[in-house]
């Protein structure tokens, strides 16, 4: 028996462990809910909401095959123990995950049980990550090479007689209702429709509205969970992209479809750009990448500023909106989240752990390589990236010209004329609203940016910080691609990933 393990790779077509492990023998379809992961600090109610209805789907899928989807609840190495006693196992199959820190330990347990029981572990690639890079020379040329492969089609099953157990639920795992009222649906027919829209409907103003935290809920792909948990490949979704590219092109199209999907091409191509910087150097979900910033923040957070910061009650509209919104819906585009993390680590003066950690929970799309890559990024402690201090009065006003977006979760501010909306300290009854229905900002943000910009500059001077930031350099930088435009273009895609 080949023993497929899915882990965040919640498909069956494109799914090489699968198809390989099927040219084997007989498969056994497994996932195994792990309480333990569950209980962490960076997942959340919404995230198993997510994966439970792509479970679903993938044990439909798996059926239409000829074998369901297997599902245990406990821990991976005990599952695999109690199964090896009832079937023989002959291999365990999985993609590659850049996960946390727990899921990294965890995978190191299932390895050493494969050696003891005589089980070879097959680890596929899933996507453009490499494992044991030594540098980033050669990386996105591979990249293009991987995305450019035949997709790998689903095989047919055998039964296996195997019980196939239940698909847990929230409470079945204490997972406390998060306030995620309004997130995106799981499920591959769901990933399916979801790509096929942006890519002919959706997608044409992606590059202008991207910005945008209103019209950037419709003009961004919205496939961030989706891949984050599998249900469509990297491969899929830059081969379709790539397909339709071509179609445009013959097409002759001038409608803005041309420069929306260069621009979401070279997000692709950042998503696993990110990844590998984790799987580079697990200890950037923890420490600092630049150890020149170690002590820079204090350790342990001021618990009012963050607990402002996570409600959406800082004072400042924009950033409360922001804020407000993703915990109703699970999404922000890109430029805010980085602007919420930004005033957390600058304007706040918070070490990027522990709202990095809120962020991860509300995020329904969290993907920790990409998470926490950025977090640090947002935060100034890569060392080698520009420091970028968002400010969250300009923000509002160029990101939400019209007040839309900051007046639906700020309702508070109903009585502030537009005119002051992102400076309501400044309106003529500014008395009558802050303080009252609305809080006062808890820091003044040009003061506090000055001050942040001033600590973290100071920081990057002497030849030893230079020093470490030249092997930063090396190991994680991105190298330019020939398929690239311009250094230009390829430095501004660092800052939007196709959410």
């Amino acid at each position: 028996m080949q023993i497929v393990w899915f882990k965040r790779d919640l498909r069956v077509q494109d799914h090489r462990a699968l198809t390989e492990a099927a040219r084997r023998g007989q498969v056994l379809p497994l996932f195994v809910v792990e309480p333990e992961y569950w209980r962490l600090d960076d997942v959340s109610c919404r995230h198993w909401a997510f994966a439970a209805e792509s479970l679903d789907a993938l044990r439909e899928d798996l059926a239409a095959l000829g074998q369901p989807l297997v599902v245990r609840v406990g821990d991976v190495v005990e599952v695999l123990d109690s199964l090896s006693q009832t079937v023989n196992v002959h291999g365990l199959w999985s993609h590659e995950e850049t996960g946390n820190g727990w899921t990294y330990t965890r995978d190191k347990r299932v390895g050493n049980w494969c050696r003891t029981n005589g089980v070879p572990w097959h680890e596929v690639p899933q996507h453009g990550v490499q494992r044991r890079s030594a540098s980033r020379n050669g990386w996105a040329a591979q990249w293009d090479r991987f995305m450019a492969e035949p997709i790998a089609q689903a095989p047919t099953l055998k039964p296996t007689g195997v019980p196939l157990g239940r698909i847990p639920s929230a409470a079945d795992l204490n997972l406390a209702p998060d306030g995620a009222q309004d997130r995106q649906a799981g499920g591959r027919a769901v990933a399916e429709e979801v790509l096929a829209s942006f890519l002919t409907e959706r997608g044409r103003t992606y590059r202008r509205a991207m910005s945008s935290p209103l019209a950037g809920a419709r003009a961004c792909s919205r496939l961030s969970p989706h891949l984050a948990w599998g249900s469509l490949s990297m491969r899929e979704v830059t081969q379709a992209t790539w397909a339709r590219q071509k179609e445009i092109k013959a097409l002759g199209a001038r409608d803005g479809w041309g420069g929306a999907l260069s621009s979401f091409s070279g997000r692709l191509h950042w998503h696993c750009h990110f990844i590998q910087k984790l799987e580079d150097a697990p200890r950037i979900e923890f420490e600092n990448l630049h150890r020149g910033y170690d002590g820079i923040r204090p350790s342990a957070p001021d618990a009012e500023r963050l607990a402002a910061w996570a409600r959406g009650e800082t004072g400042l509209p924009f950033v409360d909106a922001c804020m407000r919104s993703l915990r109703v819906t699970g999404w922000l585009n890109f430029r805010m989240r980085a602007m919420v993390m930004a005033v957390a680590s600058y304007h706040l003066w918070l070490h990027w752990r522990a709202p990095g950690l809120e962020l991860a929970r509300l995020f329904t799309d969290y993907e920790p390589g990409i998470h926490w890559s950025q977090v640090q990024m947002q935060s100034g402690t890569t060392g080698i990236n520009t420091v970028r201090i968002y400010n969250p009065v300009k923000q509002g006003m160029e990101q939400d010209p019209t007040g839309a977006f900051t007046r639906r979760w700020v309702p508070e501010l109903a009585k502030i004329d537009d005119h002051f909306l992102q400076e309501p300290w400044k309106a003529g009854n500014a008395g009558a609203v802050l303080g009252r229905a609305y809080p006062m900002p808890i820091v003044d943000h040009l003061s506090a940016a000055r001050d942040a910009r001033e600590r973290i500059w100071a920081v990057r001077k002497g030849e030893a910080f230079r020093l470490e930031a030249q092997g930063i350099v090396e190991k994680h930088a991105s190298r330019k691609s020939p398929h690239r435009r311009s250094r230009k273009s390829a430095n501004a895609k660092q800052l939007d990933l196709p959410f």
